[in-house]
């Protein structure tokens, strides 16, 4: 017979491990843009790399800049967007059975990264990016650990749906 404490325990410490590598997104999120903040100027490349530089940009919108020059309502309801998502996220996280690891590890990205960049619209008003990619004269528009944490949990989950096992009977 397992004592109640024990199943209490386990119920009470259910996501902690995801909840622990979004915290770990946020932090490496977080101190990233502060030296990106720190070090580099305003919209100078720094050059690390073919295609591949360092530029701090500051992005009022949302991925790609969408919404960038709204007026400034864009930082309240981009806000309110990532605050619901974090929030579903984290129910949904702790609905998960322990089998669920791919997903959950999607997940604690995606809430990793929503986290990163609603801590950055809310102190700033904007999220710091300062990741830039391109080719020849092709560039891709300028991102942060958050968005790559973001992307990378998008692309697990997507993995997730199409690795998990199918329903076979009709109800």
């Amino acid at each position: 017979m397992v004592p109640v404490s024990s199943v209490y325990m386990c119920e009470r410490s259910r996501g902690y491990q995801w909840f622990s590598l979004a915290g770990l997104v946020i932090v490496l999120d977080q101190l990233t843009k502060y030296f990106a903040n720190s070090m580099l100027d305003y919209g100078q490349p720094l050059s690390v790399l073919p295609s591949f530089n360092l530029t701090l940009l500051y992005n009022r919108g949302a991925a790609f800049s969408f919404l960038n020059d709204a007026g400034g309502w864009q930082r309240w309801f981009f806000t309110a967007i990532a605050v619901v998502a974090i929030v579903f996220i984290v129910v949904w996280i702790r609905k998960l059975g322990k089998h669920e690891t791919l997903l959950a590890f999607a997940l604690a990205l995606i809430l990793g990264g929503a986290a990163g960049n609603l801590i950055d619209r809310v102190l700033f008003g904007y999220v710091i990016d300062f990741i830039q990619v391109f080719y020849s004269e092709y560039f891709f528009p300028a991102f942060n650990i958050a968005d790559s944490a973001i992307s990378v949990g998008a692309v697990f989950l997507i993995w997730s749906n199409l690795k998990a096992p199918k329903n076979s009977g009709a109800a």
